[in-house]
């Protein structure tokens, strides 16, 4: 989807750039103010940069469950799950969202993982009664997130029904086909309606006159990290371990075998890595690879880092990795040369006005 189509006579001309593989609206205006917005109020953003693979065929289910880390045999119609894609050593290729549509599977991934995931499971369909298509020139996607997405889609002319995390119900709008899906973070209020590129404008239109704040990526990566979710590419990389990330909404162990596999149940019988991903409050800015350190030792590393205002202060928030022994919120390490305390997550206004106090009081 293209940014022109997201230009409306009362957000002005939005600011374009390139985002998990897709070019997006980056702002509309201040980044800070459409954050807050997410967090109090409801925004409007695009999902463009998501991509949809369908899986069908008699061996669909049975297949793509021994290929990712959580389960899909047992999926219901109309539910979905998060999962990793990993290599035989154990290692992430990629991370995707699986729906059961009754006839088919349907995966969602970002649009910078597409082609590797395409490749990975077109080298694993050998004998299967599989078929893989691309369908992202076909479906694309809006966002509603904040704690008013509800009275917001009501108001635009949407029925919305109760929905659990991670369902997916087919839904008509003003004679539009669309597709409703209820995000699976718990810290954020979050729907996603998938439809036809034709239809994308009316329907951002319609969010906009209904109340929503256009909301482009630069809010969405301080919400995603406000909310400690990694990025695939970002934080979550090849070489990381499944456990390491801290996901344990990804990891099914009594599913059975997929790839990589036995290097999962090997960590998890032997008790732990020795690494873990956490959320740090710096006193200044830092940069993703930046060490972290505690006395002289180096105990991990930056990923993302982007300057927050939230509990009325301003403060740099960064995701990472830092060994266990060391990891437990509040610990004061130091990040390059910059002070900074680990913090649990999701960040909380509450962990947040605590961090900020804890760094106020240390000696510069």
């Amino acid at each position: 989807m293209g940014l022109t189509e997201l230009q409306t006579e009362g957000a002005g001309a939005a600011e374009v750039a390139e985002y998990r593989g897709a070019t997006t609206a980056a702002r509309f205006g201040d980044p800070q103010a459409e954050f807050a917005a997410l967090r109090e109020g409801c925004g409007v953003y695009d999902l463009g940069y998501r991509a949809k693979i369908s899986l069908t065929g008699g061996d669909r289910v049975r297949w793509l469950n021994g290929m990712v880390t959580n389960n899909v045999r047992d999926l219901a119609p109309g539910q979905g799950v998060y999962a990793f894609l990993l290599n035989a050593q154990g290692h992430i290729l990629g991370d995707l969202y699986a729906y059961n549509r009754g006839e088919s599977i349907v995966v969602d991934t970002d649009r910078s993982q597409l082609e590797r995931m395409l490749a990975t499971f077109d080298h694993y369909i050998i004998m299967d009664d599989v078929e893989v298509k691309d369908l992202s020139a076909e479906i694309t996607a809006l966002g509603v997130g904040g704690p008013k997405a509800h009275q917001i889609l009501a108001s635009a002319g949407f029925t919305v029904p109760e929905m659990r995390a991670l369902q997916i119900e087919s839904v008509s709008w003003n004679g539009v086909d669309c597709t409703l899906v209820r995000s699976d973070n718990p810290q954020h209020s979050e729907y996603q309606i998938w439809l036809a590129p034709t239809s994308v404008r009316r329907l951002w239109e319609a969010l906009v006159a209904a109340g929503a704040t256009p909301v482009g990526s630069q809010a969405l990566e301080l919400q995603r990290i406000v909310t400690g979710v990694p990025r695939y590419g970002v934080d979550v990389r090849e070489r990381d371990l499944p456990q390491e990330t801290e996901q344990a909404r990804a990891l099914n162990f009594n599913k059975g075998c997929y790839v990589g596999q036995e290097i999962v149940e090997r960590i998890r019988s032997r008790g732990a890595v020795h690494r873990k991903f956490a959320g740090f409050l710096a006193d200044a800015p830092v940069e993703p690879g930046s060490k972290v350190l505690a006395g002289e030792k180096a105990v991990g590393e930056i990923t993302s880092a982007t300057r927050v205002r939230l509990a009325n202060a301003d403060r740099i928030v960064a995701l990472g990795y830092i060994r266990r022994e060391v990891g437990t919120p509040g610990r004061e390490v130091m990040v390059g040369t910059v002070r900074a305390v680990v913090t649990a997550l999701p960040i909380t206004e509450d962990s947040f006005a605590h961090g900020t106090s804890a760094l106020e009081q240390r000696p510069a």
